[in-house]
């Protein structure tokens, strides 16, 4: 006799659980790199920092203002479940496809290349360069190989259960804020006072800093998209702050635990980023910095404070934070496609449990996209267009809070956003400035991105299509 499935998810995640998830899928591994062309593009130890300042404290406002939409609607699906009530399921939908062609699954492809790279380190095997199969239109590297196999392999994890996933969570994410932790506290023990005086003895002058050591002037508009494009890469260390509204049909308490988790969660990583920052222009020249080894400044800075020691001490971190960073993102990025699936909207068979309670043909199908996704892009070609398309979702669902307010005055709001609607306001001004400074000096990557998004509409109405033929054809039966 067949196994019958269950038909509701298990309500098994406490604010622990939540807040390892919020705080595991943000730290991955651009904390150890993307600061490298921050200082390019923004020349200094003071506009460093403040790159890393205004980018949590636009996360931590984000975060804030979503508490009160995940108390209005908590279950499943998130985000895309914000945009659909604020505004209507063709915008719903619009999320829900980019957050599956590359929202989710280039961020699950950019961290596992990630993790396959400091691999190396230990197991030179696997490097990047060790190119395995040229097929003239595509090289695949053993470091692509190895991305693939560990989003496999973590994805096989999450089929077997909610409990699987948040067990490997909460160890890794645990282990990673205490190496960190460790890092900042050593390397700030470490301080060289040459290097910390001469990094802030001109910490406010904008400017570009070249690899060979020499500085470029920006205009004032430049300026401006200086910051932008620095910020690529701090937004993206910083994005998948979300990760817990995806899985609120799974919380105990998800009125109260999902914006508990997403403030705890935001607010203990910006801190750690802002705090490994400062270590770093504490024992590392700003040029040095500027110009480390393939942008991994972790690794400079550890061999300062730890000597030869250090390269591997940081691809060790690297690869705990990577790994239990994935683990997150596969974790949580199901439960959109599960609901998007039972409004009709996806695949039909994504909506479905499995034994263990979970959406297991979701997981497959997003590890399938990432695998692809690992062999057709640059960790920096993903990281652009991913920034771009996430920050203009984050806008319109902190905008569609006005709406509620005033399209459902009385509904119920367990907790209000907080700031409101000052706070909401200068995130919203923020994030299209954002947008717009991208559009303007990364457009080789930011219309595409844009295209992704627009690509879904007719997609859309494909989808309703066939969903409205399939109901008439059950009616007619």
């Amino acid at each position: 006799m067949k196994e019958s499935q269950p038909s509701q998810m298990k309500h098994e995640l406490g604010l622990l659980d939540g807040t390892m998830l919020v705080a595991g899928s943000m730290i991955g591994s651009g904390i150890f790199i993307v600061s490298a062309d921050i200082t390019r593009n923004v020349g200094s130890a003071g506009w460093l920092i403040f790159v890393w300042l205004i980018t949590g404290f636009m996360t931590l406002t984000a975060a804030l203002s979503y508490g009160e939409l995940s108390g209005m609607f908590p279950k499943a699906g998130g985000q895309y479940v914000y945009l659909k009530e604020a505004y209507n399921k063709l915008i719903g939908f619009l999320y829900g496809w980019s957050f599956f062609a590359v929202i989710q699954t280039g961020t699950i492809a950019a961290v596992g290349v990630a993790f396959s790279k400091f691999t190396a380190y230990l197991i030179p095997a696997v490097s990047e360069d060790n190119i395995l199969f040229n097929l003239g239109f595509v090289k695949i590297s053993a470091a692509q190989i190895v991305s693939i196999v560990v989003i496999v392999f973590l994805t096989f994890i999450n089929t077997r259960g909610v409990k699987s996933g948040k067990i490997i969570q909460t160890i890794f994410t645990l282990t990673k804020l205490l190496s960190l932790f460790g890092l900042i506290v050593f390397g700030l023990i470490s301080l060289n006072s040459g290097t910390w005086h001469m990094n802030w003895s001109n910490a406010w002058n904008l400017h570009q800093l070249k690899m060979d050591g020499s500085f470029g002037e920006y205009t004032t508009a430049a300026a401006f998209g200086a910051i932008a494009a620095s910020m690529v890469g701090s937004i993206f260390s910083s994005d998948s702050w979300n990760s817990v509204t995806f899985i609120a049909g799974e919380m105990k308490n998800p009125k109260r635990d999902v914006a508990l988790s997403l403030f705890f969660g935001t607010l203990i990583v910006t801190l750690i980023y802002v705090s490994a920052n400062v270590m770093y222009t504490s024992v590392l020249p700003l040029h040095d910095i500027a110009t480390a080894d393939k942008d991994r400044v972790a690794v400079a800075a550890s061999h300062v404070i730890f000597g030869n020691g250090g390269t591997y001490v940081i691809a060790i971190m690297i690869m705990i934070s990577t790994f239990g960073c994935n683990n997150g993102l596969i974790f949580a990025g199901a439960r959109v496609y599960y609901t998007m699936a039972k409004d009709g909207l996806f695949f039909k068979k994504t909506g479905e449990l499995n034994k263990y309670a979970v959406p297991e043909f979701g997981l497959w199908i997003q590890a399938l996209v990432a695998s692809i996704l690992c062999l057709s892009g640059k960790y920096g070609d993903l990281l652009d267009m991913i920034s771009f398309v996430v920050v203009l979702f984050y806008v319109l669902t902190i905008f569609g809070i006005f709406r509620l307010r005033k399209s459902r005055p009385d509904a119920e709001r367990p907790y209000k956003a907080f700031g409101y609607p000052v706070l909401p306001v200068i995130y919203i001004v923020m994030g299209i400035a954002f947008c717009i400074l991208l559009i303007i000096y990364k457009p080789n990557f930011t219309w595409p991105g844009l295209g992704i998004v627009l690509l879904g509409i007719p997609i859309y109405y494909f989808s309703k299509s066939n969903s409205n033929n399939e109901d008439q054809s059950l009616n007619t039966n």
